[in-house]
């Protein structure tokens, strides 16, 4: 039996200074659709949201000498996420299934599924063309931007008619993300944020001297595909143990099979405390800037990735490179695989059930 089933999201509230929100034109489709940006800004942070793959193309942020720089590895043009559509997967909300499904195929009420494959023989963050390379209808809200989209019954291979709704809203100096989602048919479902981060800003550098807590005791060991074992391992004596805050590139080298099979960090790590609700999963701090990063999650996991598949053939915003490790990913989700694998969390969402969750990002700067 699946162990647990999606829970609803109680939001927090609390006093709140509002972010200013401006639209303008990003470029359109090769079909004339027109692309936006939303620029959420609050006092010390500035974010930007395209509706091209509800993709978060930019975030900036002061370090302790109230420097500015943009903290999110991204693109200047509608052209290179074009350019870029199904690889690195920038700042995008991936979909209708984030991570690794083995071979693309599950069942589902007795009746087997097939999803395109698109990595070593698997399926990955939804098929050869997810929600990432969707435009989304979009309108501002209340300190931020609110967007959807429908996806049909049999894209992708994947059952039922699905309404996806995400909410960025900028908040002080906390970046949240709301998710929510419906089906007319049982499905299945994990939505996150692919979002690449580097603290010295995303033209300076790699992020191995980043340090990284993870609060999560066990984590999911991979295959040589980088699909789950169905083993939940715990993290102590291992190079996965992020518990107390560690620089990425400590122990990245080790040698261990896990590091070997993922060419670096790719893991899903199994966040400590309840699921549903909205708890710290990891913090991470670039002890050159002070600039911080918290992560908080009502998400069961958060897959950890160190940026180990970047090469420095893309070329970011300012003609910069993005060479192996220039950003990580932490990526709150489902378990990947799960619609194989009977002991983790359920992705299952059914019609008459409203799927919610959250995750929040937080920067702050330490002197």
């Amino acid at each position: 039996m699946k162990i647990l089933k999606w829970v609803l999201l109680v939001t927090m509230t609390g006093s709140m200074a509002n972010a200013e929100v401006t639209k303008t034109a990003f470029g359109k489709m090769p079909d004339g659709t027109p692309v936006d940006v939303y620029t959420l800004k609050s006092a010390r942070v500035e974010a930007r949201i395209i509706s091209y793959g509800a993709k978060l193309i930019s975030v900036k942020c002061a370090d302790r000498n109230g420097k500015m720089a943009d903290v999110v590895l991204g693109y200047d043009s509608l052209e290179s996420y074009l350019q870029d559509a199904g690889g690195t997967y920038f700042g995008a909300i991936v979909g209708r299934y984030g991570n690794r499904i083995a071979k693309g195929k599950f069942e589902l009420d007795g009746t087997t599924y097939q999803i395109p494959l698109n990595d070593k023989g698997n399926a990955l963050h939804g098929g050869t063309k997810g929600f990432d390379q969707a435009v989304w209808s979009a309108h501002e809200v209340p300190n931020g931007v609110a967007l959807a989209l429908e996806s049909k019954d049999g894209e992708m291979g994947f059952p039922g008619n699905l309404t996806v709704h995400v909410r960025y809203t900028l908040i002080d100096d906390v970046l949240h993300i709301d998710y929510s989602a419906k089906t007319d048919k049982d499905t299945v479902l994990n939505l996150t944020n692919h979002a690449y981060f580097n603290l010295h800003g995303d033209d300076q550098g790699n992020v191995l001297d980043h340090e990284i807590m993870i609060d999560a005791d066990t984590y999911t060991p991979v295959d040589a595909g980088l699909i789950p074992t169905g083993e939940l391992a715990p993290v102590a004596g291992t190079p996965m143990d992020f518990r107390k805050p560690t620089a990425i590139g400590a122990r990245i080298d080790a040698g261990t099979e896990q590091l070997k099979l993922a060419g670096g960090y790719d893991q899903n790590w199994v966040v400590n405390g309840a699921m549903g609700t909205l708890r710290t999963a990891a913090v991470v701090y670039d002890p050159k800037s002070g600039r911080t990063l918290t992560v908080a999650t009502t998400e069961p996991g958060v897959q950890f990735y160190s940026g180990n598949f970047l090469n420095g053939t893309r070329t970011g915003r300012h003609g910069g490179k993005y060479p192996q490790h220039s950003g990580f990913c932490l990526e709150t989700q489902h378990f990947p695989d799960s619609p194989n694998q009977p002991n983790f969390p359920t992705t299952e969402l059914k019609p008459g059930h409203l799927m919610r969750s959250s995750t929040t990002y937080t920067f702050s700067v330490r002197k």
